[in-house]
């Protein structure tokens, strides 16, 4: 088998010679994956960029929230009165005195010798205070047990359960809810067993009432207060007061506006507002130190954004007079285009609550000049991230270039490796012809050396 390499007849470098023609070749491929490196750099600072003011988006929606600032927090100074509060109560003091704790009836029937005593037949009707009842058909064995089961299963305003004592085994119903009004009355027909799980307090005879209902009594800032249950949710507007034990003295209850949410919102927004601004900062500076320019330097869908969020920061509105530009409620303007919370400004602010809530949460869809500045940076930074928005559109642009990139490369590959083989075969057949022509030379040679001598002689 006859085994050749280029250049081994020649004294040509063909493989050497062949490799830095196509090098050049590939110089197009070389700039081109240096400009995919870039375009793939920018593709993920736009991604963190969209990530941000995504962030500020959330954070400036947080503030045009009409419940936050609505928002309040209660003290009670004693836990015989517990409290909670919604977005329609109003900030005041309550002295709450409770006299009486709503309970719910118990009604037991007389003894039997267990569960599985048959009491007997028939229906037993269960009428509420509001004249509203209930009919528990008892049939089949009718045990303690069975009409247990049954009453319980009926929902009828009562529980049932069967209750041990030294006499024996005792059917109990109590009521589901307090209060007088929850009271049952009970009509039984049918067996004469039956019948004596009746219960009328003006009739003498059948079950026993063991608790009585009751409402529970309070006074609230000196005004009497009587309820079927514990639970006070629509005595004081905005606030649910749940009474859990008689008082001897008035607990005091106060209602005050939530000013830490609101200034946690505030810090919210100021810190997602500064952290885009950092990050565009970083991303479009150019050190001359090092003589490098951040991914986004000179990025025009960049540095518009930056521009459209340092326009709005600097913008008054007309939401609140009292309250005109940031600067006034407390948010100003720093050199590097960040926002500093001043918080004696702020805390003046929230004096005036109403007119803090409309300078940030006003929203007028007829007259934008009076949005408020919240209203503003959720709109803008909504709009950015929107799929037809400039972050957006600025992602898909640079998906587009990659993807045209990486299509330039491999029709370059595909042409370099033509070259590569035509290169191949000319230089092959060149080191082939010198090959030739090096044997002719030597045959000359030889022809003339031989020639030389014979004369000679």
């Amino acid at each position: 088998m006859a085994i050749s390499s280029p250049g081994l007849g020649s004294g040509l470098d063909v493989t050497s010679i062949v490799e830095q023609l196509v090098a050049l070749e590939r110089q197009p491929i070389v700039q081109l994956k240096s400009q995919a490196s870039k375009l793939s750099t920018q593709l993920s600072s736009f991604g963190l960029l969209q990530s941000y003011t995504s962030n500020l988006r959330d954070a400036a929606a947080q503030l045009t929230n009409l419940s936050l600032w609505r928002g309040t927090t209660t003290t009670s100074s004693d836990a015989a009165v517990g409290v909670t509060s919604s977005t329609s109560a109003t900030a005041g003091s309550y002295s709450i005195q409770v006299q009486q704790l709503a309970q719910a009836q118990s009604l037991a029937s007389q003894a039997y010798a267990d569960t599985s005593s048959v009491i007997g037949t028939g229906t037993l009707r269960f009428t509420k205070g509001d004249g509203s009842f209930i009919e528990v058909q008892i049939d089949g064995a009718g045990t303690l047990a069975d009409i247990r089961d049954k009453v319980n299963a009926a929902h009828a305003g009562v529980s049932a359960s069967i209750v041990r004592d030294a006499a024996g085994a005792r059917l109990v119903f109590t009521a589901t809810e307090t209060g007088v009004a929850n009271a049952v009355t009970i009509e039984a027909t049918g067996d004469p067993g039956l019948q004596a799980l009746a219960y009328d307090p003006q009739v003498p005879g059948g079950m026993t009432q063991t608790q009585a209902p009751l409402n529970a009594l309070a006074t609230i800032n000196g005004l009497a207060i009587e309820s079927a249950s514990n639970q006070l949710s629509n005595v004081v507007e905005g606030l649910t007061l749940t009474l859990t034990q008689v008082t001897s003295s008035p607990v005091q209850v106060k209602v005050a506006l939530d000013t830490e949410s609101i200034r946690k919102a505030i810090d919210g927004f100021v810190r997602a507002y500064n952290d885009i601004n950092s990050y565009i900062a970083a991303q479009t500076k150019y050190d001359e130190g090092s003589k490098t320019a951040g991914t986004l330097q000179g990025d025009r869908a960049t540095l518009t954004l930056q521009n459209q969020l340092r326009t709005l920061l600097r913008q008054d509105s007309g939401a609140s007079a009292m309250f005109p530009n940031l600067s006034s409620l407390g948010l100003e303007v720093q050199r590097d285009g960040s926002l500093s919370v001043n918080s004696s400004k702020l805390s003046k602010a929230l004096e005036n609550i109403d007119e803090l809530a409309r300078a940030f949460a006003n929203l007028d869809e007829q007259a934008p000049e009076n949005n408020g500045f919240a209203q503003r940076f959720r709109s803008l930074a909504a709009a950015l991230t929107s799929s037809e928005g400039l972050i957006s559109t600025r992602t898909e642009g640079l998906k587009e270039s990659i993807k045209r990139n990486e299509d330039q490369q491999n029709r370059l590959e595909d042409r370099v490796a033509l070259v590569q083989q035509r290169l191949l075969r000319q230089y092959t057949a060149l080191d082939a012809s010198l090959s030739s022509l090096n044997s002719l030379a030597n045959y000359v040679s030889q022809q003339v050396t031989a020639w030389s001598k014979t004369n000679s002689k």
